[in-house]
């Protein structure tokens, strides 16, 4: 494991130690876990440029051409 140190703005670091005493966990704990969750988002970003990136507008067209021509289902948010 490493260790980080950073610094924070005093306010940043009561809610942050009040956000872990809520959740039982240490403030270590809560922060690993953020910044995990932080760069998964990232991570998928990116992910998801490449692919987009790397599409096919004609596979794309062709894929919805062949898609059944149906009402949505209830529940799928469109409403």
């Amino acid at each position: 494991m490493s260790t980080l140190t950073i610094q924070l703005p005093d306010s940043i670091a009561r809610e942050l130690e009040q956000c872990a005493a809520r959740e039982g966990v240490t403030v270590d704990q809560l922060m690993s876990a953020a910044a995990a969750e932080k760069v998964s988002a990232l991570l998928t970003i990116e992910h998801l440029r490449q692919r987009a990136a790397a599409a096919n507008r004609e596979d794309f067209l062709h894929f919805l051409d062949e898609s059944p021509g149906v009402a949505p289902v209830v529940g799928d948010g469109v409403e």
